[in-house]
């Protein structure tokens, strides 16, 4: 099954707009994916719709899971290596027949092993689509973290180091430092990655604690214990982290970074370490940096309609800059990786400096700036307009001198993407005048001001609508109120006013929420803009501009997408001030 047959039946389906399909086709050849993980990683779809579509196009039956009815012998029959490999797991099994499950029917490799084994076992073969989630549910059963780690444990003896001194528990973690390489710390390092990738977690903390080592994962914003191991596995464990990374063993007082790519299940992730001294011990934190997670294109930001008109009238000019805004951890890097891949063309130089480089991008010529030897921002700049650039993105406008370079090469005929620290959008240009920017400058070179933050998305599978209670029902009013009246014209919504709620299920693992999606605020540079900057800026009469505009503000969008039901409303308010 092709890309474009799938394609063609997604938009027949009206699962897919004809545009979206043709970018997502452009794109899965760009970087030699089939379409469906895209669609998939970037939850464009239910995956159990895609799944019914592949059913019907290729003539094999979907089913959904039932995982309390799969037997162990079944998964004995497959072995674990085996289903992750070919990515086909066992549903059912009886004296005459194995069912399993797949993701892709047509993958010749995985129709071989299957054979193999159905003629080792002497059984048939019975096979049905299922989703990816499904599948990887069933794949803990193979590989479950925590049975993992106490199987390494075992294996290694530790005896509890109740009654140590101080002093005997820094001379037995040193001991142990010598044996970093054995397979046991080794089994414990690659479970504790392999486990982040399938949370989709975004950071891990390995942190020693006055009695034990803390392992926690960052999953959709929130920090989230995974497990706790013995103080004395410390040292190892942080010892194979930084071989994996490339760092000092030895160097404990100071901060290190260091970063280290690898396969996980497949897919070419790249985890980024920081090492940090504290009184206990050295703590890392990893960042998991998986490209089908936090590379999205632009329609898959959130932007509404009216939002994403601004973005692309901004993007098609041949210079001028666009800042994006917002507190850290927000999605700023996500977008602004979007917009490159907008204008990341054959015909284009695009520069980015980056602190560091999250993701590699082909076609970017990427640049990490290195501030303890004098590479920073403002440096970095300087060669950047030497190097014939379209396009020039810096990572984050910390200072003055940056602001101002950047500010310059906007006006000399280059397109500049940047992240600015600001609440919201309307506090962008007071900033970079408090920057020392000089105002007379900012009509001609900037553009476009986009502010934003991150909220769960609700799982699709578990959603359900109720009514509103009604002191939300009178902020959901008055924000409707508020929006423009093209955007008014649009919506059908009509009191009492519904909201979702997700009470978790198997595919999101009791969560309730699956990965995470932007409301945004997007302020256009105007005539009357213009005007407000030559007589003498006030926030005031900025965020009074941004309504003649007809601005969509953090928490209308927000609200919005709380009654599309793709997330939910409390979490909209908390994140969000009154407009």
């Amino acid at each position: 099954m092709d890309d474009k047959t799938l394609a063609e039946a997604l938009v027949k389906k009206s699962l897919l707009l004809p545009e979206t399909a043709q970018k997502l086709m452009t794109e899965a050849a760009q970087v030699r994916q089939p379409m469906e993980n895209l669609i998939y990683g970037r939850r464009l779809i239910n995956e159990a719709e895609v799944a019914k579509v592949k059913s019907e196009i290729l003539g094999i039956p979907y089913k959904q899971v039932d995982f309390d009815k799969i037997p162990d012998d079944a998964l004995k029959l497959v072995p674990g290596e085996t289903a992750q490999t070919y990515r086909v797991v066992p549903l059912a099994r009886d004296e005459k027949m194995l069912v399993v499950g797949m993701i892709n029917p047509q993958d010749v490799r995985a129709q071989e092993a299957l054979r193999f084994i159905a003629k080792q076992n002497r059984v048939s073969l019975g096979v049905y689509i299922i989703t990816p989630s499904d599948l990887e549910l069933i794949l803990q059963r193979y590989h479950p973290y925590q049975s993992e780690i106490q199987s390494a444990l075992r294996s290694l003896n530790i005896k509890p180091g109740a009654g140590l001194t101080e002093a005997e528990r820094i001379v037995q973690i040193e001991e142990m430092a010598a044996v970093a390489e054995d397979a046991p710390i080794i089994k414990i390092v690659a479970s504790t990655l392999r486990s982040a990738v399938e949370e989709n977690a975004s950071d891990i903390h390995i942190e020693p604690q006055r009695a034990r080592l803390r392992i926690r994962f960052r999953v959709d914003g929130d920090l989230k214990e995974v497990t706790s191991l013995p103080l004395e596995l410390h040292q190892p464990v942080i010892s194979r982290v930084k071989v994996l990374s490339n760092l000092k063993i030895d160097e404990n007082r100071i901060p290190q970074d260091g970063r280290f790519r690898t396969l996980v299940f497949g897919r070419d992730i790249d985890f980024r370490v920081s090492t940090f001294p504290t009184p206990v011990g050295e703590k890392v934190a990893i960042r998991v940096l998986d490209p089908t997670v936090g590379l999205k294109g632009v329609d898959n930001l959130g932007l509404s309609s009216h939002n994403a008109a601004l973005v692309s009238t901004a993007l098609a000019r041949p210079y001028g800059m666009i800042l994006v805004s917002g507190p850290t951890g927000s999605g700023k890097t996500t977008t602004l990786y979007a917009l490159l891949q907008v204008l990341n063309k054959e015909t284009v130089n695009v520069v980015s400096l980056e602190d560091p480089v999250e993701y590699f991008v082909d076609g970017l010529n990427q640049s990490q700036v290195r501030p303890e030897i004098g590479y920073d921002f403002a440096s970095g700049l300087r060669q950047v307009v030497r190097q014939d650039p379209d396009v020039i993105m810096v990572g984050e406008i910390r200072d003055t001198e940056t602001a101002k370079l950047a500010i310059q090469a906007a006006l000399t005929g280059q397109i500049v993407l940047s992240t600015l620290h600001t609440n919201n959008s309307v506090g962008v240009i007071p900033r970079l005048i408090d920057m020392g920017v000089e105002p007379f400058l900012l009509p001609s070179s900037l553009n476009l001001m986009v502010s934003q933050r991150l909220v769960r998305r609700l799982c699709n599978s578990c959603k359900k609508p109720e009514a509103a209670p009604q002191d939300v029902q009178e902020i959901i009013e008055n924000e409707l109120n508020k929006l423009p009246a093209d955007v008014k014209k649009g919506l059908s919504y009509k009191k009492p006013y519904q909201i979702y709620r997700a009470p978790g299920c198997p595919v999101c693992k009791g969560k309730g929420t699956i990965g995470r999606v932007a409301m945004f605020e997007v302020l256009a540079m105007t005539r009357e803009l213009e005007d407000i900057i030559a007589s003498g800026v006030s926030e005031g009469k900025i965020v009074d501009e941004a309504k003649r505009q007809g601005m969509i503000t953090l928490r209308q969008d927000g609200i919005l997408k709380a009654l599309e039901g793709v997330v939910g409303v409390e979490e909209v308010l908390r994140e969000s001030t009154e407009s």
